[in-house]
């Protein structure tokens, strides 16, 4: 069988993760506790020298070529504080990272990833494990943690994830963290136009295009982005398409988790999440598949599931009971 790729590894390759099998089911919820010992553990193993050898493109100082499908964000915003960079081991015991953001909660911070981020299979399809070791770091920038680094207590996904890591719409995940984030968060929103005006946001560790390779945005170092208005991903050959939305984007492997945010107020960095990354997606003009990307007329987009109040209001709800 021919499994999708998803975008958290280096590039284009699956991330999948080990963790202990221990999780509790509410509704169409998916909990998974984190132990407090593992919790203790976690800001001990991720130093900056270990984060600093992580698997990325090589890095290079050449002036970065911005544009809509690939640029940095400026500093002093919202956005510092509410999008980061989550660490992780995945499934072989290799270090990752993907991208997560706080939304509102009333105790504990809340953030919202993808689910492929926390829980995978193996590239067959079989072995489901929970990924290890994660650490949310808010405005993560140049190997530095700003605005401190938190432990995740528990994981909330949905079990058709748990299930089957195909279902690419139950690509999402809610995460509880050990302590309160400070900051404003983004807002988060469900059942919204998907076709409208997107920011997307990630700390991609590679990409395949020149002008931003090997640039801190885009080896993990600081926050990316791109904008656009999103269009959906016709699928891949042999599956059926579905409901994945998302901008042209050049971030790759880390960017997965980072929010799509519609409504962006850029002067104060705030919006509403609508939907995460999760997979590239090449896409013709005419909104059709394509192989070969050319410019003007395949184009690589980011996309993910879009929030839905069937498939994400409930996990954000069990994920604000703590």
């Amino acid at each position: 069988m021919i499994r999708k790729t998803i975008v958290c590894g280096l590039a284009f390759a699956a991330v999948l993760g080990v963790a202990s099998p221990v999780w509790a089911s509410t509704s169409d919820a998916v909990v998974h506790d984190i132990s407090a010992d593992e919790q203790k553990a976690v800001k001990g193993y991720w130093t900056a020298e270990r984060i600093g050898k992580m698997e990325s493109d090589p890095p290079t100082n050449d002036p970065l070529q911005e544009s809509p499908a690939g640029a940095g964000f400026r500093q002093a915003t919202a956005a510092d504080k509410s999008i980061g960079r989550l660490f992780f081991v995945d499934r072989d015991g290799a270090d990752s990272s993907c991208t997560a953001t706080i939304v509102p909660s009333a105790g504990r911070s809340v953030a919202v990833t993808a689910g492929h981020c926390v829980h995978g299979f193996d590239l067959i399809g079989n072995d489901p494990q929970w990924t290890t070791k994660l650490l949310f770091v808010p405005g993560f920038r140049d190997n530095t943690t700003p605005f401190g680094a938190f432990p995740v207590r528990s994981v909330v996904v949905h079990g058709q994830w748990v299930a089957d890591d195909q279902k690419s719409n139950y690509d999402q995940a809610f995460l509880v963290l050990s302590e309160r984030v400070p900051g404003v968060p983004q807002g988060i929103a469900f059942d919204q136009r998907p076709d409208q005006a997107v920011q997307q946001f990630g700390y991609p560790r590679a990409t395949a295009a020149p002008g931003l390779q090997g640039r801190p945005e885009f080896i993990g170092m600081r926050l990316a982005r791109c904008w656009g208005t999103a269009v959906k991903s016709p699928g891949y050959p042999g599956f059926p398409p579905e409901d994945l939305w998302g901008a042209a984007c050049q971030m790759g492997g880390g960017s997965s988790g980072g929010p799509r945010i519609a409504h962006f107020a850029e002067p104060v960095g705030l919006g509403v999440v609508v939907g995460v990354n999760a997979q590239s997606s090449y896409i013709d003009n005419a909104g059709k598949y394509c192989t070969q990307p050319v410019a003007g007329q395949c184009t690589r987009h980011l996309v993910g599931p879009q929030f839905t109040k069937k498939i994400t209001q409930p996990l954000y709800t069990r994920a604000l009971l703590g």
